[in-house]
Parts: C-alpha cells; structure tokens; sequence
C-alpha cells in the first residue's frame, strides 16, 4: 500500500482511519523540518509510536516530570544504560525501580501522548513503510486505532475550549480566597487534586505544566476546570526584570539551538544510514564533546538519553560571562559542525560528505525564518556557513 503526502490535504485522523480500515501493519512517518514522529501498526492497530529529536516525549524525562523517578535512579540507569547498551526501560527493570508490567505501563502512556500530539499537526509530510517495524522498540502496546481516533478529536474538541479560558503565560495563579461554590458542589477530580498542591501564587500555567505529574492535556485540562469552577483565580503578573534584554538573548538562543540541533541530528542519522544504527565508530569520534555545551544536542552523543532540552542549555548557555557569550557559543557550535562534517569525508568519502552538507543546509530555513532581524544582528547565519565553508576547504584542501 502506498500512502503518502502532507497533512495539509490529509489530516492524521483520515490517515488512521485508512491504516484501521485496511488492517494494515507498518511504519507511519510524519515530519516536518524541525520535528519526526514515527507510529508503527500491526494488524490496523498502534503498537509503538516515537519521537526523533525531542524532549518531552523520553522515558525517563517523563518518569522525572511525573513523580515517578527520582533524578538519582534516572542518572544512574542512563549510566548503566550507557555501559550495557540495553534499552532504559530495560535498565530501569534490571535496577529494580520498575517492574516489567509497570514499564509496559509507562509506555503505553508515553506512546498516547505522542500520537494525541499529532493530532494538532496541520501539516508535515507523511510517508507509510507497509511491513516496516520500529527499529528499537523492546516493549509493544496495542492500542485500538479507531479508540485512538474518537479520543483524539475529543480532545481537539475540548482544547478549542480550553484555550478560551486559560491565562496568558506570565499569570501567577493561586488558590482562591473567596471560592464561589458550597460544600455540596465541591467536587474535584484526582487530576484537579494533584494540581492544587502545586498552585501557590508564585507559579504560572508553563510552570504547572511543567512541575505537573500528568501530560500537557490533562494538566490544562484541569487548571480550566479549576478556573471556571472559581477555586483558583489569577493574582498578578510576574514581574519581568531587564525583559527587553532578557527576552531577546532567549530568542537569539532559541534560534540557535534549534539550527544546531537540526545539524547535528542529520549528521548523525546519516553516519547510521551508511554505517548502521548499531555501529560505534561516530560515538566514539563524539565522546570528545561529552563535558560541554554540546551535551545537549542529540547528534553529538548518540548512545545518550539526554536528549536536547533547551532550558539546560540555556542555563549552560548563561552561565558563561556576558561580554564572551556568544563567541564562546559561536566558536565551540561551528568548531563542532565543521568537525563532524569533515569527519563524514575523512570516513565515508566526498560523496558521502556532499550528502551532508546538503542535508544540513536543508535543515536550516525553519530555524534561520523565525525571526530575520535577530539572525542578521548576530550574525547567526552567517556563522553557520563559516562553519560548512570551513570543513569545505579541509575537504578541498585533502583531495587536492
């Protein structure tokens, strides 16, 4: 079966139901130029869905986020992950934290939250793989599709509300002082009690959903029933220090994370297209930027589970004196870059390396279009090409 196209003319709900209707088993890959979701199918039903190059959709930041790990066993197994070469999950099971039954659990979790996700993509290429199976996924689920589906739209349904009624980012939220309810009416659900005990004046809705046990959905789901039922209410904004300042540096580093970690993976899945996910040469090459900032990008370390999380490298990021920042940041992301990129001729040959390049400069309209004034004030596009120019000549210069 040949499916193929962009969400634009085919919404993801149409495309489940084809791949139910048909019974068809396979790999679904849908992507944009910044984000790629895979979902795999057995028998028309959902087994396995993942995320390429994305945070919040790992095991063990899940665990984290929820209560259920603690940040000692989470750095310990992905330790011993390391060691062995055996799945997280896995790992967590031979550690004792977690059983077989309880992984399984988490999984299935996991594995709903990243297909709900795609159903508020409104555009992405999608491609399905028919008989295709996941390329590392130790435990299986099997999720009725045309359940997935009804839940799914519900949830499009219910956000279009929700949205209506939850505060702009910077309003702090409290617990009411003066609910407007009687004892009789005063009902909570368990995913409005967990919030409440977060809610304490100083924390605004990102906050929450960040420190909340539960998914994004659920989360602001119940902080708008919390609203509307009057038992928490806004009591100000957060105050903004330097925020011209502050705001712009964030963008300037937003854009540059997202540009380099666009890189930095497609060299690394290339390095597995022609070598094989399970080879070590490129993990060994890249051992040599373990300890610095380039720890949080995926394509550096590619046996790590410490996928790319912005606000660390943000933290990282300002961590270093103000007047050497950016040239700080500059000079070891491009040195990364052009390393690896002559890494690709030095191992795989010109043919090879041209594949990179051009697949790296692909990569970087998205990033790069965000906003335009702040990429010419920095020169931030300029110092990526430096960068591919740089390896370029090494290239031109080895092969006479």
């Amino acid at each position: 079966m040949s499916l193929s196209g962009n969400l634009k003319t085919v919404s993801f709900p149409d495309i489940l139901q084809l791949l139910a209707t048909g019974k068809k088993t396979g790999l679904l890959e849908i992507r944009t130029a910044s984000r790629q979701k895979e979902v795999a199918f057995r028998d028309g039903n959902i087994i396995h869905a993942s995320s390429v190059n994305s945070a919040e959709d790992l095991l063990g930041q899940m665990l984290l986020n929820r209560g259920r790990l603690s940040k000692k066993d989470l750095d310990r197994a992905i330790t011993l992950h390391k060691q062995t070469g055996r799945q997280l999950g896995t790992t967590l099971i031979d550690m004792g934290v977690f059983d077989k039954h309880e992984i399984a659990e988490c999984l299935k979790q996991q594995i709903e939250e990243i297909v709900y996700n795609l159903f508020s993509w409104k555009e992405g290429e999608f491609l399905f793989h028919e008989n295709a199976h996941p390329k590392s996924a130790p435990f299986l689920v099997e999720l009725s599709t045309m359940s997935v589906i009804m839940e799914g739209t519900r949830r499009i349904d219910e956000w279009l509300e929700i949205q209506k009624v939850l505060p702009p980012d910077d309003v702090l939220l409290a617990i009411s002082r003066s609910p407007r309810t009687n004892e009789e009416e005063f009902k909570i659900s368990v995913d409005e009690f967990r919030l409440i005990g977060l809610i304490n004046g100083e924390r605004t809705l990102p906050d929450l959903i960040n420190l909340s046990p539960m998914g994004e959905f659920v989360t602001c789901r119940a902080i708008y029933r919390l609203i509307v039922n009057h038992l928490i209410e806004a009591v100000g904004r957060r105050e903004q220090k330097n925020q011209v300042e502050e705001d712009e540096e964030e963008a300037v580093l937003r854009i540059v994370f997202r540009l380099y970690n666009n890189a930095f993976y497609r060299i690394r899945t290339l390095f597995e297209e022609y070598l094989g996910e399970d080879n070590t040469t490129f993990a060994t090459f890249a051992a040599q930027y373990r300890g610095n900032l380039l720890n949080f990008f995926p394509g550096v370390d590619p046996k790590s589970d410490l996928m790319p999380s912005f606000d660390k490298f943000l933290a990282a990021v300002q961590a270093i004196p103000a007047p050497i920042r950016f040239q700080t940041l500059f000079r070891d992301l491009d040195d990364a870059l052009a390393e690896q990129l002559q890494f690709i001729f030095e191992l795989l040959g010109v043919g090879a390396y041209r594949d990179g390049v051009t697949t790296v400069k692909g990569e970087i309209s998205e990033p790069l279009a965000t906003r335009r004034d702040l990429v010419k004030r920095y020169a931030i596009e300029e110092n990526f090409n430096q960068a591919v120019k740089r390896s370029a000549r090494v290239v031109k210069m080895v092969r006479g």
